[in-house]
C-alpha cells in the first residue's frame, strides 16, 4: 500500500508559505508536477470568479440604469395621453385606428403668430434647429421647412427636472420632435415666428439625428462676406439632403418650383397642351457629339438632348400649341458655373400665321408673367435667399416692351467697345457677358432677346432667313448676360428639312420617324427650349447653377 501523498500538507496551492516550500523539497517529480497543476487550476478558478463577480456587478448597474431610463412611448390617444411628459416614441409604424389616429391635430409652425389666442394649446412636430439648456430651463428652436419658433422648456411642478435633463441629452440638432405647448406672446428676434413662443407641457422624440452632423446648418448658411466657418459647395453637395435644410437653399428650390408653376399655368391659360416625350431615342435630337449613348437590346440608342423632334411631331399631329417639362441630357465635358449634364427643360412649340416674331413676342409675355409671379408671391423666399446671397434685383420691362436686338447689332455693340468678334462667329461666355453688361448700361435691363443668328451655328431644323441664308430665323434670350433660351422658326417643308439634316451630317435613317411626320403637311411653327436651373440662377443672381439643382449631375458628379 502506497503512503499518502505529501501534497495534502499544502493547504492552498495558489499561495505557498515557507513550510510549503520546504515540504516541496522532499517531493518526487510527479508530486511537484501535481502541485504546479493544482496551483495553476486554483489561479484560473480565482480569475474566473473575479470576472464573474465583475460581470454580475456590471449587469446590476446596467439593469438599474435601464430601470431609470424612460421606456419607449406609444402615444395611442390624445384622450388618454402617456403618463410620461417626455421621452422617446416607439417607432411610428402606423399603428392604431387608421381613421382616427391619435386624435391630435398638429399646427403648422407658419400659423403660429400673435393672432392665435394666448394660452391656446397646440401640438407641433418639427426639427430641432438648436437647443440651449441651463440648470432650470431650456430654449428649443423648432424648424419646419422654412419657419422657426422658440419653445421654452422650464422645470416646474408640471414638468420635472428629469425631463429637462433628458431634453439636453437626447434632443440633438436636426432630430424630429413633438411638442405640446401653450402659445404665449413674446418678442423673439431669432425666429421667423417672432411674436410668439411656446411653453412646453410635453416633449417627445420622434426620430433622433446622429451627432455630430457632417456640418452645421449655421455654417452652411453663412453669407460669404460674414466671418466664421464656411462649408464648401462640394462638401455640401455630398450631404445634399442636409444642405437643403438650410433656409436659403430650400427657398432656391421653392423658387424653382414657382417658375414651373407660372410657366405651366400661363401656357394652359393660352390653350397649350402639356405633352410627355420619350427620353430614350434612336438618333440625336440636336446633332453633334454631345450625346449619351447606350445599348438598347442590341441596338444603339441615346438619351434625348431635347424634346425638340417630338414637339414638332406633335405640331404635325395638329396639337397647335404644346409644352413639356422634363429632363434633358447633354454629354458636355464642361465644368463651368452654368453647365450640367442633366437639367430640366421647359419647352414650348406653337404655330404662327405670318412671322416667327409672333412666337417671340409670346415668349416675352410668358417670361414677364413668370417674373411678375415670382416678385408677387415669393417675397419671403427672395428675401431669405438674398440675405445669404446678396444680389441686385433682376431688371426687366413690362410685357411686350422687352428689348430685341439682331445678331449684327450685337456684334456692332461689342466691336464699338473694343471686342474682337467676326460677323458670323458664335458668342462665347465671355462675349455674352460683355454684351449683357453693355445692354444693361445702355438700356437698363437684364433681359433681352437676340435674333438672326448665323445659320452655321444653329441646329439642322432651323429655318434659314429669306434673302440671306447666312442667317436664320432664330433667337436666344438672355438674363444678366447669359443665355437661358434657344429657339427658332422650324423648317416645316419635308424636302428642305431632309436637305439641311444631310448638310449638318445627321444620319437621316436614325430620325426617319421625325422626317416622315412632315411628308403629310405641316403648318409654320416655332418654339423654344428654356433651361430651368439657369433661369432660377440668373433671376436670383447666384453664382453657380448647382445651387439651383436638387441633385446636380455634371462631369464630376453622379451621386447622391
Amino acid at each position: 500500500q502506497e503512503p499518502p501523498s505529501r501534497i495534502v500538507h499544502i493547504q492552498n496551492p495558489a499561495a505557498m508559505d515557507e513550510a510549503d516550500k520546504a515540504a516541496m523539497e522532499n517531493m518526487s517529480a510527479e508530486e511537484k508536477k501535481a502541485l504546479r497543476d493544482a496551483r495553476k487550476k486554483a489561479k484560473e478558478e480565482e480569475k474566473a470568479q473575479k470576472k464573474a463577480n465583475k460581470a454580475a456587478a456590471a449587469a446590476e448597474i446596467a439593469a438599474k440604469a435601464a430601470d431609470e431610463q424612460p421606456k419607449p412611448i406609444l402615444f395611442e390617444s390624445a384622450d388618454a395621453p402617456p403618463k410620461s411628459l417626455f421621452g422617446s416614441y416607439q417607432m411610428i409604424q402606423s399603428h392604431g385606428d387608421p381613421a382616427k389616429g391619435t386624435g391630435r391635430k398638429f399646427t403648422p409652425v407658419q400659423e403660429l403668430n400673435a393672432s392665435v389666442p394666448e394660452g391656446t394649446e397646440v401640438w407641433v412636430r418639427a426639427r430641432v434647429h438648436n437647443i440651449r439648456v441651463t440648470p432650470k430651463m431650456a430654449f428649443l428652436v423648432m424648424r419646419q421647412i422654412k419657419f422657426t419658433v422658440q419653445v421654452l422648456i422650464e422645470e416646474s411642478e408640471s414638468f420635472p427636472r428629469a425631463g429637462l435633463k433628458w431634453c439636453g441629452k437626447e434632443l440633438s440638432a436636426e432630430s424630429v420632435v413633438d411638442v405640446l405647448g401653450t402659445v404665449v406672446k413674446a418678442d423673439v428676434l431669432s425666429c421667423t415666428q417672432g411674436d410668439v413662443e411656446l411653453h412646453a407641457k410635453r416633449v417627445y422624440l420622434v426620430s433622433q439625428a446622429e451627432s455630430p452632423l457632417p456640418f452645421t446648418l449655421v455654417d452652411a448658411g453663412r453669407p460669404e462676406a460674414e466671418e466664421g466657418v464656411h462649408v464648401l459647395r462640394e462638401t455640401r453637395l455630398e450631404d445634399r439632403t442636409l444642405d437643403l435644410r438650410v433656409p436659403a437653399h430650400k427657398c432656391i428650390l421653392l423658387v424653382q418650383a414657382a417658375v414651373c408653376h407660372f410657366f405651366r399655368t400661363f401656357l394652359e391659360k393660352h390653350n397649350f397642351t402639356e405633352i410627355q416625350t420619350p427620353k430614350l431615342i434612336g438618333g440625336t435630337s440636336e446633332g453633334g457629339a454631345n450625346v449619351f449613348t447606350l445599348d438598347y437590346f442590341g441596338r444603339p440608342a441615346c438619351l434625348a438632348q431635347s424634346p425638340q423632334l417630338y414637339k414638332q411631331m406633335a405640331i404635325c399631329a395638329d396639337f397647335d400649341r404644346v409644352f413639356t417639362i422634363g429632363p434633358v441630357f447633354r454629354a458636355e465635358n464642361s465644368n463651368t458655373h452654368r453647365h450640367l449634364c442633366e437639367f430640366v427643360g421647359l419647352d414650348i412649340e406653337m404655330t404662327f400665321c405670318d412671322h416667327y416674331y409672333e412666337v417671340l413676342k409670346f415668349i416675352d409675355t410668358m417670361f414677364t408673367a413668370i417674373f411678375d409671379g415670382l416678385n408677387e408671391t415669393c417675397q419671403f423666399e427672395l428675401e431669405t435667399i438674398n440675405k445669404q446671397y446678396p444680389a441686385r434685383p433682376f431688371k426687366y420691362r413690362a410685357s411686350g416692351e422687352n428689348l430685341i436686338l439682331t445678331f449684327p447689332e450685337a456684334i456692332k455693340m461689342l466691336r464699338d467697345h473694343g471686342h474682337t468678334v467676326g460677323d458670323l462667329d458664335d458668342l462665347d461666355t465671355k462675349t455674352e457677358r460683355a454684351l449683357g453688361e453693355l445692354v444693361y448700361e445702355k438700356y437698363d435691363t437684364d433681359f433681352f432677346m437676340l435674333t438672326r443668328f448665323p445659320m452655321d451655328i444653329r441646329p439642322f431644323y432651323t429655318m434659314p432667313e429669306p434673302g440671306d441664308e447666312r442667317y436664320s430665323n432664330s433667337y436666344d434670350i438672355f438674363m444678366r448676360g447669359e443665355e437661358i433660351v434657344s429657339g427658332a422658326q422650324r423648317i416645316h417643308d419635308a424636302t428642305l428639312l431632309r436637305e439641311m439634316a444631310v448638310k449638318k451630317g445627321i444620319d437621316v435613317s436614325t430620325i426617319e420617324g421625325y422626317m416622315s411626320a412632315f411628308r403629310y403637311g405641316a403648318p409654320p411653327h416655332a418654339g423654344a427650349g428654356v433651361g430651368l436651373e439657369r433661369v432660377v440662377m440668373l433671376f436670383l443672381g447666384l453664382g453657380n447653377v448647382r445651387e439651383c439643382t436638387m441633385f446636380p449631375r455634371d462631369p464630376q458628379r453622379l451621386t447622391p
